[in-house]
């Protein structure tokens, strides 16, 4: 067999091996889409970080504000809120430790859901944050503009 004939059959097993594990291979983590969070009794509190106090749901998940979004009003639909789920109100909204009752609100979303809000911005989590008291994006700037902690008073952090 010739040489050249012989490294081209080696260079294609070679080729055919890398491409059959990487089709088996499993990812860590199955790959799930986000879905808006809802809660019977959504609970807003605050907590503390080296950004200063910041909104958290009852569960210590971190709350954003998108600073695009116009008061009272969401833009963030589709693919945006696939990476950033909003927190969806079903019951009765809860000021926890540090929130303050009368910011709480809600808003309509183009899919007819109510969305959270705090002082008349919107709130919404980070898809890929699931411990409590997680900040991986604070003042990052996606989907057209930038996400943005919330602070006690209603206002961005940043």
């Amino acid at each position: 067999m010739p040489i050249r004939l012989l490294a081209a059959l080696l260079t294609a097993v070679a080729v055919a091996l890398a491409l059959a594990e990487g089709a088996m291979a499993a990812p860590s983590r199955p790959e799930t889409a986000p879905v808006a969070t809802a809660a019977a009794t959504p609970t807003v509190e605050v907590h503390r970080s080296r950004y200063g106090r910041y909104l958290t749901d009852g569960t210590g998940r971190t709350l954003y504000l998108f600073a695009r979004d116009p008061r009272g009003r969401t833009v963030c639909d589709g693919a945006c809120a696939r990476a950033w789920p909003p927190l969806i109100a079903r019951g009765r909204l809860t000021a926890g430790r540090g929130a303050r009752r009368s910011l709480l609100g809600r808003t309509r979303r183009p899919d007819g859901t109510r969305q959270v809000t705090y002082r008349g911005r919107p709130l919404y989590y980070y898809v890929n944050e699931h411990r409590p008291f997680q900040i991986l994006c604070q003042d990052v700037f996606e989907f057209g503009g930038r996400w943005l902690l919330v602070a006690p008073s209603g206002r961005a952090i940043g």
